[in-house]
């Protein structure tokens, strides 16, 4: 049976064996495992590509967080409105440092809505906390206004969407400081955890290169007490290895969406799409489904994996309980909670897209042949938006 991976990291290093290897062998070999000449050039690689001054290599995404944060001046008992629509992460980090996490609801697009951002403001808030979700951007039009108003940081987690841009102007790039994660299931991604920030701000990120390395100014100094979230230089070696081909593997990402929504149109599944002013990624390729229990299982049923992201919405989880949210007082992210799908399209190719995709057709094949529904009339929001990806 024609099986279809959600993920699949050994096809990419069977695609990357040999120069994966050499890079590997060469930090080995040089004896530098810990900071050295394979960090610093990995720092300049990513501030060049994201158009920026400054990058700062760490040791995970919610690492990227917590430092960024500290170092741009969140303050223990300061609020950061964040989205509940989101992994674990964002939400941890605020918390991790002792500043509070406050919620705001997000669009149909999954991505944090600039009105109920507005709507969360205290006085007590000191940074907004954009979540770039799925390889699309927020919108930074009006969360920048938001900002400006009210004199508040911009902490992108910009996680899920290295390589994404807004009008023209790569995410990472469009804040106080930007975090990134390199997990292994991201699209630039390393061989084990990996993050880093990028940032205009020369302080934000000497601090950052501070807090990673105990505080230490030299091996006789500590400034402050700081983390161990240095990155191994391995996986440094790994990332440059992977950041010249990240322009085709985004390429091959949004080929793969345009190819779903061509074999899916017409039916009832609202699939993502490209807003004008961004240039979207498709990190993940999240749809969103009335009947989305019945569609995964019928897809596991053809050997096809599918992933939720996320079925539990962060502020309905145990571990905020502590924030006094409710069920009910974020419609859309629980609504999304109830209906996202995400399809596979990372290492799939045209057949298995069209395998996919006569799956999904299987199980909408009633409404179909009797009165067929376009996917903008299937939930709330459902509006065309613009260009194809």
């Amino acid at each position: 049976m024609h099986k279809v991976r959600f993920i699949n990291l050994a096809a990419q290093f069977a695609e990357e064996r040999v120069g994966l290897m050499r890079s590997i062998e060469r930090v080995l070999a040089s004896g530098m495992h810990v900071g050295g000449p394979e960090i610093d050039a990995l720092e300049g690689e990513i501030a060049a590509y994201v158009g920026v001054k400054e990058a700062v290599a760490v040791s995970s995404g919610t690492d990227a967080l917590m430092l960024g944060m500290i170092a741009a001046g969140v303050k223990p008992g300061d609020e950061v409105i964040t989205p509940p629509n989101s992994f674990v992460a964002s939400a941890a980090a605020v918390a991790n440092i002792r500043a509070r996490p406050v919620f705001a609801d997000v669009g149909w697009d999954g991505l944090i809505d600039p009105a109920a951002v507005e709507a969360a403001i205290t006085p007590r808030t000191t940074a907004l906390m954009p979540v770039h979700l799925w390889g699309g951007v927020c919108d930074m039009d009006a969360i920048w206004r938001i900002a400006g108003r009210h004199k508040l940081l911009i902490i992108e987690d910009a996680a899920q969407a290295m390589g994404t841009a807004h009008r023209g102007r790569k995410v990472g790039a469009l804040g106080t400081v930007a975090c990134f994660s390199a997990h292994p299931l991201k699209i630039f991604n390393a061989c084990g955890d990996a993050g880093f920030i990028t940032t205009d701000d020369p302080e934000i990120a000497g601090r950052v290169r501070l807090l990673r390395n105990h505080g230490l100014v030299d091996r006789e100094t500590v400034r402050e007490f700081g983390f161990v979230s240095r990155l191994d230089a391995v996986q440094a070696a790994i990332l440059r290895f992977r950041l010249p081909r990240l322009d085709e593997a985004i390429g091959r990402r949004r080929a793969n969406a345009r190819l779903y929504r061509e074999l899916l149109d017409g039916v009832p599944i609202k699939l993502p799409v490209e807003k004008e002013y961004e240039f979207h990624t498709f990190v993940n390729f999240v749809s969103q489904c009335d009947r989305r229990d019945q569609l995964q299982e019928h897809l596991a049923a053809r050997n096809i994996e599918s992933a939720v992201h996320y079925r539990r919405p962060l502020h309905l989880q145990p571990a905020a309980l502590s924030l006094g949210c409710r069920r009910g007082q974020f419609p859309v992210t629980e609504r999304l909670a109830e209906t996202i799908l995400t399809l596979p399209i990372q290492s799939v190719s045209k057949s298995d897209i069209s395998y996919v995709a006569d799956a999904i057709r299987e199980v909408f094949a009633v409404s179909l042949a009797s009165t067929p529904r376009s996917a903008e009339s299937l939930l709330p929001g459902g509006e065309i938006l613009a260009r194809d990806g």
